[in-house]
């Protein structure tokens, strides 16, 4: 087959393509560019796609013995990521940046492109077991728990699956490393990239502020009262603790963390840490790998990349009679706390991914608006 080797410059990455020439495939490597004005160096783990990414990817292509090709999806990722990103931010809400680069650039831009190139898959070095039955794809958490990155791969459908490979799904780790130092991979040992590639300072909320400027308003306490001011309602997310600055201590002297954030009127909720804890998660735009859910289902949801599965009924929702299934409510079975709008939510079964949605709403109860169809027996092609 012939497979096109996404190719960061990191050591997954480089031994993904490697096992794919060991299987006998016809392999292409490529570096995405994602910047217009990459920086040379990574600054240690932070970051990725820098210049030094680049000569990395294209060194071990060359010890692969495979050709080499840098792709410009900078536009791409301009309008589809870090557009997208700074807008949700200004709503109030707190996105996932890999999700939707993975959702909008890593594979449906890559893929479409390959694809028209006469490609049949494309191959990453994402901790993820991808198995293929006569139903289709199954995508499953990796062997490896501590690298499993299933969560961020939950919003690919089944027909992108169908073009995929991962072939380091059923590896751990320093085995990894160490099979790249067998193959000379100069790669072998460079640290992990983490925080979000295109602010490698680590500055989130300065990145925020340079693009949304200044934007004051009060931080006031579940009764409305006025405790302090901020800078802008990009700094904070659901959850937070720290940098908050609201002069006085609680009466109780516990700490506050924040609640809600209204972009609207620049406010920001603060409270005590159980007033955080939800019950209920409102998810728009799902996505399926398994087939859509069209009644209640019981199962696992997870959201955040390493976060821990919490046992949970999920119900579909519809916007008309028969129409698709645009929405989802979730109920934990415990209360969770830290959940913001903007997250993504994925459900398992098992360790089976069946779908995705990007949560729109939290409460203690219901957040949905719509009752949910009954006019399905369950999941459409579930398997």
């Amino acid at each position: 087959m012939r497979v096109l080797a996404a190719m960061s410059g990191g050591v997954d990455s480089a031994v993904a393509a490697a096992r794919m020439v060991d299987a006998g495939h016809d392999v292409t490597g490529i570096h995405l560019a994602l910047s217009k004005n990459p920086q040379s160096f990574r600054s240690g783990a932070r970051g990725c796609c820098s210049v030094e990414d680049s000569h990395d990817a294209r060194r071990a292509a060359d010890r692969l013995g495979i050709p080499f090709y840098v792709w410009d999806f900078s536009d791409e990722f301009a309008e589809d990521v870090i557009e997208d990103f700074v807008s949700e931010y200004a709503a109030g809400r707190t996105p996932n940046p890999c999700l939707r680069c993975n959702e909008k650039i890593k594979f449906a831009a890559v893929l479409r492109r390959g694809v028209a190139l006469g490609f049949d898959l494309v191959a990453t070095g994402h901790y993820a077991r991808l198995t293929h039955t006569d139903a289709g794809p199954e995508l499953r958490r990796a062997v490896d728990p501590a690298k499993d990155q299933s969560y961020v791969l939950g919003m690919l459908g089944g027909e992108q699956l169908g073009h995929c490979a991962f072939p380091l799904g059923d590896s751990l780790k320093p085995d990894v490393r160490a099979e790249a130092e067998r193959r000379g991979l100069r790669v072998a040992h460079k640290p992990d990239s983490h925080d979000i590639c295109f602010i490698p300072s680590g500055d989130t909320a300065g990145f925020l502020e340079r693009r949304l400027g200044a934007q004051p308003g009060d931080i006031v306490d579940e009764g409305g009262v006025r405790l302090g001011q901020h800078q802008g309602t990009h700094r904070f997310t659901v959850g937070q603790r720290k940098g908050l600055r609201v002069g006085t201590p609680a009466a109780d002297g516990r700490p506050r963390y924040v609640l809600s954030i209204s972009p609207v009127d620049r406010r920001v909720v603060v409270g005590p840490k159980e007033s955080l804890a939800i019950s209920t998660i409102g998810a728009i735009r799902p996505t399926w790998t398994q087939g859509a859910l069209t009644a209640p289902w019981r199962g696992l949801v997870q959201v955040r990349a390493h976060g821990e599965p919490m046992s949970a009924t999920v119900e579909p929702q519809r916007a008309a009679p028969g129409g698709p299934v645009d929405r989802l409510v979730i109920r934990l079975d415990e209360p969770a706390a830290g959940i913001a709008p903007g997250q993504g939510v994925v459900l398992y079964a098992d360790d089976l991914v069946i779908g995705s949605a990007t949560i729109d709403a939290t409460g203690r109860d219901a957040p949905g608006q719509r009752t949910t169809g009954e006019d399905a027996p369950g999941q459409e092609g579930a398997r």
